[in-house]
């Protein structure tokens, strides 16, 4: 491939926990959550455009057609470097192949726009270090900067004080309702629990850790419950994020596409392997 392109893989993450430990002045709550890179995402492909113009190539995907241009975290991490690094004159184009489902708490617009700040940087000869862009990617969102270090991390604050974790390996069957859950509405919501006790990495270990989320999306989106109830037949099932992915965890890739195999009809899903690292 040429020195003006680039393809790179924008991985799923899970959060294994998530616990919120209180609301912040500025709105937003201090958390602390594992995420757990996988193997599994979408494709974006970049060449450079002399011309200066952004341009943007989506699959067949009928869902991310549906956000408006302006909202895309591709774009507007595009525009952010280039903004940052001041050469209006530079242009990509950006094909991107989606696979995350969106509003699954996979992380899919967060890992899309790290993949986009990392794979321009390289392209544009920007010369930033990996904390530079993740601290820019902070304005994106508050997931995208584990992505931008592209390690599985321990993670606290809102999510970008992070501590790279070696998790030992293991598979994930990963199940994905028919159902688009809101991150906003969900932090909304005034039952949502907001003081659970800060843990160490030892009391993840020991089972002592959940998803503060997990109570108020299950009665928000029944899907989420059901797919929940099902899963949990197996192993211990969790969902990630704010949802509505659900998913728990296998000692080998078998194990998994052997209960991936028994879903219902109505259940879509993947299994994947996670990674410490890209």
């Amino acid at each position: 491939m040429s020195d003006n392109a680039l393809s790179v893989l924008a991985p799923a993450k899970l959060n294994l926990f998530l616990h919120i430990l209180g609301r912040r002045n500025d709105g937003y709550h201090n958390l602390q959550s594992l995420f757990q890179l996988l193997d599994f995402g979408d494709d974006l492909h970049f060449e450079t455009d002399t011309s200066g113009t952004i341009s943007l190539h989506l699959d067949s995907n009928s869902e991310i057609k549906k956000i408006p241009m302006d909202d895309n975290l591709i774009i507007r991490a595009t525009e952010l470097l280039r903004a940052n690094y001041g050469r209006n004159q530079l242009g990509v184009s950006i094909t991107l192949t989606k696979r995350i489902p969106i509003g699954s708490g996979l992380g899919g617009g967060s890992s899309n726009a790290a993949a986009t700040l990392k794979a321009l940087n390289k392209l544009w000869n920007c010369g930033l270090e990996k904390q530079e862009l993740a601290t820019m990617g902070l304005e994106l969102g508050a997931d995208v900067p584990v992505f931008v270090l592209g390690k599985s991390a321990w993670a606290e604050g809102v999510g970008e004080k992070l501590e790279a974790i070696e998790i030992e390996p293991c598979w994930y069957l990963i199940i994905n309702p028919n159902s688009i859950v809101s991150t906003a509405q969900i932090f909304s919501q005034e039952n949502l629990t907001r003081n659970s006790p800060a843990i160490k990495m030892a009391d993840f270990l020991a089972g002592r850790a959940k998803n503060d989320c997990e109570a108020v999306t299950r009665n928000l989106h029944p899907e989420v419950n059901e797919a929940l109830n099902w899963l949990d037949q197996f192993s211990e099932a969790r969902m990630t994020g704010t949802g509505s992915a659900v998913f728990c965890k296998f000692e080998n890739e078998a194990a998994a596409q052997a209960v991936f195999a028994k879903r219902p009809s109505n259940l879509n899903g993947f299994v994947a392997r996670g990674i410490n690292s890209l």
